[in-house]
């Protein structure tokens, strides 16, 4: 994917990526797969299998949109949902089918990018990484010279990623301007629980297609700062 898509590089920024977002293969390839991970309907009610039976429509649709800079992301759907073995909740955020469909073609362009710049001991939200990868550093660090354990984690992550810093970071690797704007309007994307709809002032949403990718570009430098310190530090997210 880097190859096919390297030359869009320019001054060390990639550009003319957003032409790759709305291909209508990548779309129908999107559209294939938030269809068969099924899920639940956001604010329009529309389900996957509404998209599917008309599915060739609404890849139309979606490219026109994309192609003439006129595509604009429905709020998202926030629930409640149990934390495993606590009796506490989290929210999870619910985008449209067609909403879901973006973000996934426009996951698949800037994925392969980011994630090549991302620390290799970050094994959270990766292809390819998993949770027993992260586990079996660990076990190789403790039998090195490696004799204490420090156990963190980042309580409300997702909703605290500041936005504009978050914007920026991904500006830094990506120039092109209508793909920049397609994360910001994602970002920007209003929450509806029950009755009640607001814009959240930071964070990103969880259950968003483009979540996980953005919530690991956040912590990138972080990885590679505790490296360059000489921590060995290991991340995962699930």
């Amino acid at each position: 994917m880097l190859n096919a898509l390297s030359v869009g590089v320019r001054g060390g920024k990639w550009h003319a990526l957003i032409d790759k977002v709305y291909r209508e293969l990548n779309l129908f390839v999107s559209a294939r797969k938030v269809v068969g991970k099924k899920g639940a309907a956001g604010v329009d009610r529309q389900s996957t299998e509404d998209f599917s039976e008309q599915e060739i429509a609404e890849i139309k649709q979606l490219c026109e949109q994309l192609r003439t800079d006129t595509y604009r992301p429905q709020a998202v759907r926030r629930v409640q949902i149990p934390k495993p073995g606590s009796k506490q909740t989290r929210p999870l955020g619910i985008p449209t089918v067609r909403d879901r469909v973006v973000q996934t073609a426009l996951v698949n362009v800037i994925e392969p990018i980011f994630d090549h710049e991302f620390h290799e001991r970050s094994f959270g939200f990766r292809h390819g990484r998993s949770c027993h990868d992260a586990l079996r550093v660990v076990e190789e660090l403790l039998e090195t010279d490696h004799v204490f354990v420090v156990d963190a984690d980042l309580q409300g992550y997702f909703d605290t990623i500041p936005k504009d810093r978050l914007l920026a970071l991904v500006s830094e690797t990506i120039s092109d301007r209508r793909v920049l704007d397609l994360v910001k309007r994602f970002l920007d994307q209003s929450v509806l629980e029950e009755l009640r709809e607001w814009t959240p002032e930071s964070g990103v949403p969880q259950g968003a297609v483009l979540s996980p990718l953005l919530s690991n570009l956040y912590l990138n430098e972080l990885d590679h700062r505790m490296a360059d310190l000489g921590y060995e530090m290991v991340r995962y997210a699930d």
